[in-house]
């Protein structure tokens, strides 16, 4: 029997105003198990507002979100695991203080998989967060962020303030370390970056997706890029 494909995340008729500001404008989104999908747009196109409601860090003006059948709340913030775009932790705090902090506040949370690339990146468990170069600490984040055994990571600007060597570990990170049965959202501007590991892809712009499909298709159907097909589609609307 045809296993049938879930949903992890479901949109329906969303909206958010900041203000008399619309920064989603009645989104309708389904995004299926076991993909990485890009959520591609340029600054202020809504990127960051859907990735912090489906997080449950902000309120619907209209509309719902439900996480694998879950309304946003207790239940749904369970199998999320995000990552901002600006990192929260405290500058004093030890690396190793950093996970026993995940351990204790995510039951999902794999420590022996967050030591593994601990290890393997050559950070010290007893560094404070504030010793570390912003590429480690970007590197930090994300290796806490995808031990989590969370059924959607969204991934807020997951690779915008490090180096080109930082970016392909954190994006081979993102590939090697979740489940299958998972989704993984990356939220981003910088598209010839990610293209090489997503599956699909939103162009989000000024609070609606504009157009989405298979990356791969994209390829094979117009020989063009995605970063190609992005400036194209995006080259003609107003700023």
């Amino acid at each position: 029997m045809k296993k049938v494909e879930q949903n992890v995340l479901k949109a329906t008729n969303l909206s958010k105003r900041y203000s008399g500001t619309l920064a989603l404008d009645s989104l309708n989104l389904e995004l299926p198990q076991g993909k990485i999908i890009g959520l591609l747009g340029p600054n202020g196109s809504g990127k960051t507002t859907f990735i912090k409601l489906a997080a449950g860090l902000l309120t619907p003006t209209d509309g719902a979100i439900t996480i694998c059948g879950e309304p946003i709340g207790p239940k749904s913030k369970a199998l999320v695991s995000y990552l901002p775009d600006r990192t929260y932790f405290s500058k004093q705090m030890q690396v190793g203080m950093l996970m026993d902090f995940f351990g204790e506040f995510y039951a999902d949370f794999d420590r022996s998989r967050a030591e593994g690339m601990l290890k393997a990146l050559g950070i010290d468990e007893g560094a404070r967060f504030r010793t570390l170069s912003k590429g480690t600490q970007e590197k930090v984040q994300l290796v806490l962020v995808m031990s989590r055994r969370a059924k959607l990571y969204l991934l807020d600007e997951p690779i915008g303030g490090v180096d080109p060597a930082a970016r392909d570990y954190i994006l081979n990170t993102i590939i090697q370390n979740y489940d299958p049965s998972a989704t993984v959202l990356i939220s981003t501007h910088l598209i010839s970056d990610v293209e090489r590991v997503l599956d699909e892809y939103l162009f989000l712009y000024q609070g609606k997706i504009i157009q989405k499909g298979s990356a791969d298709q994209v390829r094979e159907e117009t020989g063009k890029s995605l970063d190609e097909l992005f400036r194209e589609v995006f080259r003609c609307l107003p700023n």
